[in-house]
């Protein structure tokens, strides 16, 4: 087949990106826009040995679980891709995708342990943070939106319906303070131009809401007039400040901040425990369904009061925090000194003192506590330990760690079903047993899952191996 070249194909799958997948006499082709059931008339766009990229052309039967996208640039935009999906078959999607991946990748080929997804009743509006670049149009004013998928090209979008209501009237008064002052948008390719970046956040709690301001400059002097005409269109406006990034990065924040007005930050709670959240820390960004993953990860645990309990890439101490509650003692590490230090400012906010806090990276950190240990003869047994890794998944070093430590229950929470089944693989293939799977949408609208398992510490009988060539003997 040639490029632009068209052909007719059914859809059977989506991939990992969202995209749909279709065969032609066993030719693989993946194509955007698509959902499984639909037959579409579709274009030859790139070719490789075994499979292609294709572009629709029209749908000629829809499927039956495709519906109306409600954003209209959802095509466009790279933030969601399965939109078109209706909500119950995104949920199966990702339900089948933890369980594929654990089959064919972990080798878990009985999987009754797999617990319904916990799904959204209103899978829009749940995102409590946005980040908008800024570019300027054609006619010269002053845009907003997000980055096309694997772009840097802006989809103008101030109304994201995965994002909070507010941010398209501070979005409008923001633009329009620029157009007045005629504040020039920074451009990528020559390093210029004031404004970078916009971030909005808003807390669940009360409705504050907090924006920063991301510059290439040292500062601004219309900072003060910016804030008054922000304040003025959302009222619930209690934090804004300047962010100084002055490299040429696609790193989005810089490291020094410049407060403007209010106190710097904005709390919020979860399952009852209040974070205080500045610009710079990180905070999931739905906290509706946080609550129910990290409730999940509790309940997994089966905190009695009287456990030690190790929180491996804790960040800013979310479920370190959740499980102290009910554990004797939480160690939380986490790579980033901000993290850290937020960690134990959110302790002290909340008054929980059983909590203890490591900066470094985990397969450091947890060996040398680990050794520490054993020679000053404590060797104090951790009951639990929850770990919550980058999509990467675990280093080795800290899987054999937690193996040595032989903690009687793991609880490893995932955003990842690829890792998550090679890391339980090495797990399980080391004296653990998976118990329970439960995957959480914490990102409706998009093919990103998140899961928590439960794996325990095999009985020494159930590890008994008869080797047959011996036994017949």
């Amino acid at each position: 087949m040639n490029k632009n070249e068209e052909f007719e194909v059914y859809i059977s799958d989506l991939s990992d990106e969202g995209l749909g997948i279709g065969k032609t006499e066993g030719f693989v082709w993946f194509i955007k826009d698509t959902v499984p059931g639909d037959l579409v008339r579709a274009a030859v766009m790139k070719l490789k040995k075994s499979y292609g990229y294709a572009r629709v052309v029209n749908v000629l039967e829809p499927s039956p679980d495709r519906v109306k996208a409600p954003c209209p640039v959802a095509a466009a935009c790279g933030g969601c891709q399965i939109q078109q999906l209706s909500y119950a078959a995104q949920l199966r999607f990702k339900e089948n995708k933890v369980r594929s991946d654990l089959q064919r990748i972990g080798g878990f080929s009985e999987l009754q342990q797999t617990e319904p997804i916990m799904g959204m009743e209103e899978p829009f509006r749940y995102r409590n943070k946005a980040v908008y670049p800024v570019r300027r149009r054609a006619d010269g004013r002053t845009a907003a939106g997000f980055y096309a998928g694997r772009t840097h090209s802006i989809i103008e979008n101030p109304d994201c319906l995965i994002g909070s209501g507010k941010n398209r009237r501070i979005l409008d008064a923001f633009l329009g303070f620029m157009d007045k002052e005629k504040l020039a948008p920074y451009d990528e390719k020559t390093g210029r131009g004031l404004i970078r970046h916009v971030l909005i956040r808003e807390a669940r709690q009360d409705g504050a809401v907090m924006v920063c301001v991301v510059i290439n400059a040292e500062g601004m002097k219309e900072a003060g007039a910016l804030c008054r005409v922000l304040v003025r269109a959302e009222p619930d406006i209690k934090a804004v400040s300047l962010c100084v990034n002055r490299e040429q990065t696609n790193v989005i924040m810089g490291s020094r901040l410049i407060n403007v007005f209010g106190p710097g930050y904005i709390e919020d709670s979860i399952g009852g425990i209040k974070f205080r959240i500045s610009p710079l820390s990180f905070f999931q960004v739905n906290p509706v369904q946080t609550e129910k993953l990290y409730g999940a990860a509790l309940e997994f645990a089966g905190l009695t009061g009287k456990e030690r309990v190790w929180d491996l890439y804790c960040g800013v101490g979310t479920i370190s925090l959740f499980l102290a509650q009910k554990a004797a003692h939480v160690y939380g590490v986490e790579v980033i000194p901000e993290a850290i230090e937020n960690a134990r400012e959110n302790a002290g906010l909340n008054g929980i003192e059983n909590a203890e806090f490591f900066t470094g990276r985990a397969e450091d950190v947890l060996p040398v506590w680990y050794e520490e240990q054993k020679q000053k003869g404590q060797n104090e047994h951790i009951d639990v330990i929850v770990v919550d890794p980058p999509r990467k998944g675990c280093d080795e070093r800290c899987l054999e760690t937690m193996v040595s430590m032989a903690p009687d229950r793991i609880v490893y929470v995932s955003c990842n079903p690829a890792t998550l089944a090679r890391d339980l693989k090495y797990l399980c293939g080391n004296g653990y047993k998976l118990e329970r799977v439960r995957p959480c949408d914490m990102f409706p609208q998009t093919v990103s899952i998140e899961t928590v398992c439960l794996l325990s510490q095999r009985k020494p009988d159930a590890q008994i191996e008869v080797n047959p060539e011996l036994s017949e003997l």
